[in-house]
């Protein structure tokens, strides 16, 4: 299973992020390709040559990249093509409102230009079946949000993946199976 972290505009500002994450990989035996690190926009630009040299050294040790929040923050489009990210994350203020046509208009050329760009797209947020129908209409790879789990703890997502495994699933076994379902973790309270 993959897990997917957030780093901010100041853990970049970290000479050693690369080595601390390595560390952090090795320390905990975990395979690189499940670690997906999640940026915003706004961390990515505010530096974006310094930003750039460190998301390479890290695709490199072969983790997933995504842009979290994407369509929130800066109007620059040029880092998609430039930087080595593997996803966007549809920001939830657009999902909210998706049966809004401006919305709608815009979580569609999200999902298009990302898809043309060979990009996956997460969609965050997604809270109900209308949501999800528009979504997985338009081909979103993947959805987060409410309609598949609550922010859950770490013991609580142990009985979640159970619960999956057995197929018993709020949204059904099949899509239990067919859509990796990535949540946010709070696990401050665990450790």
């Amino acid at each position: 299973m993959r897990v997917a972290v957030n780093l901010s505009a100041r853990q970049f500002q970290q000479e050693n992020l690369v080595q601390m994450i390595q560390q952090v990989l090795q320390e905990t035996d975990m395979q690189p390709e499940l670690l997906e690190l999640e940026i915003t926009e706004s961390a990515v630009m505010k530096n974006p040559d310094a930003v750039i040299g460190v998301l390479h050294e890290l695709k490199r040790l072969g983790m997933k990249l995504s842009i979290d929040d994407f369509g929130t923050g800066y109007s620059s489009l040029s880092y998609l093509r430039d930087f080595p990210i593997d996803r966007l994350k549809i920001d939830r203020s657009f999902v909210s409102a998706i049966t809004e046509k401006d919305d709608a208009v815009i979580a569609q050329s999200i999902i298009a230009m990302a898809h043309n760009l060979h990009l996956s797209v997460l969609a965050e947020g997604v809270e109900n079946e209308l949501q999800f129908a528009f979504l997985r209409e338009q081909k979103c790879d993947e959805m987060q949000g409410y309609l598949y789990s609550k922010p859950l703890s770490a013991e609580e997502i142990k009985q979640w993946l159970q619960k999956i495994g057995q197929g018993i699933s709020e949204r059904g076994p099949c899509v239990a199976r067919k859509r990796e379902i990535i949540d946010e973790i709070s696990c401050a309270a665990e450790s």
